[in-house]
């Protein structure tokens, strides 16, 4: 867990996710780097960081070397942004325009005196404004102008020291276009935060950001999953489920159907993650719907995040076996979330749930299905420490989950694309067989980590009713190969069951 030194005094960014990762924002008076490849979000993030500062009436200077001011607010009026007069923009111009022939030298261009030059009015600008917080845009322009990386980190300790007498807090923006291995302002600010783009093969760019220096503080290491959005950037910390912890009481929950509680062995604990698996088609989000229904029954707010089905398609569907979602979602009992894998990231799905179990009371969650989710992330390893962290906080919230697996294949011997069974506390097992020329379906439970659970097989039928569970096929042998062989005295009972 993060500790706050309260008697350290830090300025807020304006993005509360990089507040969170930050330890509570940027310690004051100091000189911060945000590094990155154009369009990772750099811009969007100091703005917040000035607009946050103008929100507690502090004096703000926007330096910009590479980007026009036209560009700067019509960039931030895409946000929703009126920089208005709470924002100083100084446009610094070079003072020997390449533009205009008449003023280039005709012998030698020195970079030396433009860079003097240049230093020295940023510097006349933060005197006569005395600006509590500074964005100096890009670092980019004066390491091409001081041309050696000597030149360039006394640079750099002249712009910090003069910044520290004045009492700034200040970010310097790096696009790192000139010099991606030069790390000579690394060594000299005194935290870096390191924005980073990926390009998948299919679906939208990825965005994370992470803390590489954070001088004398703690704060949340690793990458962290980020979005640009109109109105700012959203960044999703990364989840350490030990930070969270609460008190419940921890009770047996029904599932509404007598006989799938006996095969439960009473129902499933509360705060316990339940697995349903199954090929295509057996009834796995019907299961996982009537475990959010029956909690809704009881009272209790449930939620209902969908990957792979059309949430219409799924109320029709739902509706015909008697349930009604819609009325559930009207009612504000049922959250429902459908969600594209191809423009979601670990790290934003983690962050919906936490929220509709912090900010709405939800202690029934149904994921469908983590096939799904696996496509939003193809790293197999990283999928299950992510799943792992989520499963941990929802157990710890007092919340009930329930999450589906697809299987490939029908019958028979049948994998799973991902294998989390030892990460639920109960795994359900679906299956078909065949039986007298005809297809049903069996249910059983595999493990049950909180108690004990029937060791039977028992059919299952989905209806115009819902469904419903039968006694244990305590007459065949083989039902989970998908063949079974009638093993029973009473050949007839069988026929009888057919018809």
């Amino acid at each position: 867990m993060l500790l706050i030194d309260v008697n350290i005094k830090r300025a807020r960014t304006g993005v509360l996710g990089l507040d969170n990762i930050l330890n509570g924002g940027l310690t004051e008076g100091h000189v911060f780097l945000i590094e990155g490849s154009p369009g990772t979000g750099k811009t969007t993030i100091a703005l917040s960081f000035l607009l946050e500062g103008v929100k507690n009436g502090e004096t703000c200077l926007y330096i910009t070397l590479s980007e026009t001011e036209q560009e700067l607010r019509a960039g931030a009026a895409s946000h929703g942004w009126d920089l208005g007069s709470g924002i100083n923009v100084f446009e610094l111009v070079p003072p020997e325009s390449l533009l205009n022939a008449d003023q280039q030298q005709s012998l030698l261009y020195s970079s030396d005196l433009e860079l003097g030059e240049t230093t020295r009015l940023i510097f006349d600008t933060v005197e006569r404004l005395k600006p509590k917080r500074i964005v100096l845009d890009s670092l980019s322009e004066i390491r091409l102008l001081a041309q050696s990386s000597l030149r360039y980190r006394r640079q750099i300790l002249a712009l910090k020291h003069y910044f520290a007498r004045n009492g700034a807090t200040v970010l310097l923006l790096d696009d790192l276009t000139a010099d991606t291995m030069d790390k000579t302002v690394h060594s000299v600010v005194h935290g870096v935060v390191h924005l980073q783009e990926l390009a998948p093969e299919y679906g939208a760019e990825r965005r994370r950001v992470r803390i590489t220096k954070y001088r004398g503080t703690s704060y949340r290491g690793g990458y962290h999953d980020m979005k640009i959005r109109t109105g700012g950037v959203e960044i999703y910390p990364r989840l350490i489920a030990l930070e969270h912890r609460s008190n419940f009481e921890r009770k047996t929950v029904s599932t509404g159907i007598s006989q799938f509680d006996d095969l439960l062995g009473g129902g499933v604990d509360q705060g316990s993650s339940t697995l349903v698996l199954g090929p295509a088609g057996a009834g796995k989000s019907l299961i996982t719907i009537q475990f959010a229904m029956s909690a809704i029954a009881r009272g209790e707010k449930a939620a209902l995040f969908i990957f792979d089905e059309e949430s219409v398609l799924l109320f029709k569907r739902m509706r015909l076996m008697g349930i009604d979602l819609q009325a559930a979602v009207d009612k504000g009992q049922l959250h429902l979330e459908q969600l594209d894998a191809a423009e979601l990231s670990p790290g934003e799905f983690t962050h919906r749930v936490r929220r509709v179990i912090t900010e709405a009371d939800v202690k029934t969650v149904v994921i469908d299905s983590l096939n799904g989710y696996q496509a939003a992330m193809p790293e197999e390893n990283s999928l299950i420490l992510h799943m792992h962290e989520l499963l941990q906080f929802l157990n710890r919230q007092g919340a009930t989950t329930f999450l589906t697996v697809a299987q490939h294949g029908l019958v028979g011997d049948m994998k799973a694309p991902v294998d989390i069974t030892y990460l639920a506390d109960t795994v359900i097992l679906l299956r078909y067989f065949e039986a007298v020329g005809t297809m049903r379906r069996a249910l059983s439970v595999i493990k049950k980590r909180t108690g004990r659970h029937e060791d039977t097989i028992r059919e299952y039928r989905i209806t115009d009713k819902g469904l419903t569970v039968g006694e244990p096929l305590d007459q065949f042998q083989g039902v989970l190969r998908g063949v079974p062989v009638f093993v029973g005295k009473d050949a007839d009972a069988l026929l009888n069951q057919a018809e």
